[in-house]
């Protein structure tokens, strides 16, 4: 793929090639161009659900019609920009696009009346936004549901795997990488459900919401369920009570959902650079790689740093949209429109982030020799279990006899044996917990 090294963005140069199909359902080639498909298909909608009120359109019209429409190329955005320069106008440049194309064609040329017909510009912008924003969503479910197969998947893998937990930064009671991993999976998986709850809205009723040309025009259609049963061809639901613009209430909803997905994955990227940093996992080797510009021996977790950034992108944009998007001033103003054309980089940052992360997680593996020596140099964290088996066998100052035993202090094997076979309590407590060990101490973290 071609790209401009003096593109300000990087989304347009340095990681263009990892969302080309995020580039392609939020590029200004795809905004005019579905701009232009609306205009044609609401014209040949008018004509053929109600020819007694506007224009019959033959079989042969039609197809003439829909070979222009689907004729659309990089030479028909460049035309319709160039009229923009013009009309100062994106939409109406589209309007005046098609007319033209129109005049040049006998048949046609009756029906430049219907090109734009009742419509306002937003109704437009509505509609197009929310097409591109519901294909964004399904290329966004598509990888973070590729994440989640992957953290399944890991969470299998490592399920028997014990490590030492680290609450407050301190040792805590062991738990398994699995079901750590599995924390993460769990999240993230009903972000996906409410993902898919979503529903993309758009408005089709004119200058301030009321159907006022339509309905001056022809008031014996209903148009609010002509509209809407025309928005329904693009699968996307009428929002029927507006002002000029459709409130962007869902967008708003779905960046929420995203900003939350991102910071899970922020969180799972974080805990993944501690764990490295604390040689729980190690970075598997690729030996053309270069880790530092001047120290050979490093190894670093660049992959989990650059998810971190670029989630971190995706939800400083999200702030915004969210918080701008939902307010215009009365029936609108035009501050949401030049907003909306950056949604697109939302979804950018955020697929980057996503390939990272799993970039990431593929080079990782459990540092096995570490883990186990850590664990067995903390076993004051088996304190707990001490003192659960004391009160469950009458002791009332159980956890006062431990704190006093441990806080702050480090205890081996031999000195938690001794602690052990002191106790007053019965044989098959003693044993239960004589037959302990830090790496044995998981809980059901198996079963969760």
């Amino acid at each position: 793929m071609k790209f401009n090294h003096n593109n300000i963005s990087p989304l347009d140069n340095r990681y263009s090639s990892k969302i080309e199909d995020i580039r392609g359902i939020f590029s200004e080639h795809n905004l005019i161009k579905t701009r232009f498909v609306i205009e044609i298909n609401w014209l040949i909608y008018l004509c053929e659900k109600y020819p007694k009120y506007f224009s019959k359109i033959s079989k042969q019209t039609k197809n003439k019609l829909l070979k222009f429409r689907d004729s659309f190329n990089d030479k028909s955005v460049l035309e319709i920009k160039k009229i923009e320069k013009t009309t100062n106008h994106d939409v109406k440049a589209v309007e005046y696009y098609i007319k033209k194309f129109f005049l040049k064609d006998n048949v046609l040329s009756k029906y430049t009346h219907l090109i734009h017909f009742g419509l306002t510009s937003e109704d437009v912008n509505s509609l197009s936004y929310a097409i591109m924003i519901k294909e964004g969503m399904k290329v966004y479910e598509n990888d973070i549901k590729t994440l989640t197969k992957n953290l399944k998947k890991l969470s299998s893998k490592w399920l028997n795997t014990p490590i030492l937990s680290r609450t407050h930064g301190q040792a805590a009671s062991p738990t398994t990488i699995g079901k750590e991993i599995k924390v993460f999976y769990t999240r993230i998986h009903r972000e996906i459900y409410k993902l898919q709850s979503v529903v993309p809205l758009a408005k089709f009723s004119g200058a301030v919401g009321n159907y006022h040309a339509f309905d001056i025009a022809e008031s014996r259609v209903n148009w609010p369920l002509f509209t809407r049963k025309f928005i329904k061809t693009f699968n996307v639901e009428q929002n029927p009570v507006t002002t000029q613009i459709e409130p962007h209430d869902w967008i708003a909803e779905l960046l929420q959902i995203i900003t939350r997905t991102n910071n899970i994955c922020i969180d799972l990227s974080q805990d993944m650079w501690i764990y490295i940093s604390n040689e729980i996992f190690k970075l598997k080797l690729n030996k053309n790689e270069v880790g530092s510009s001047t120290m050979p021996h490093k190894v670093n977790p660049i992959d989990f740093e650059n998810s971190e950034g670029n989630f971190g992108m995706s939800n400083s944009l999200n702030d915004y949209f969210i918080n701008k998007l939902t307010r215009s001033r009365l029936q609108r103003d035009l501050s949401d429109s030049t907003v909306l054309r950056n949604i697109g980089m939302s979804f950018g940052y955020s697929k980057i982030g996503i390939s990272s992360l799993n970039k990431g997680l593929m080079k990782v593996e459990p540092n096995r020799d570490f883990i186990f020596n850590e664990l067995n140099k903390n076993w004051e964290v088996l304190t707990e279990a001490i003192q659960t088996i004391m009160r469950y066998e009458g002791i009332d100052d159980a956890y006062e006899q431990l704190k006093t035993l441990s806080r702050g202090k480090k205890l081996d094997k031999e000195s938690y044996i001794k602690f052990i076979n002191g106790l007053d309590i019965s044989s098959k407590s003693k044993n239960k917990l004589l037959s302990l060990s830090p790496d044995k101490y998981i809980g059901l973290a198996k079963k969760v």
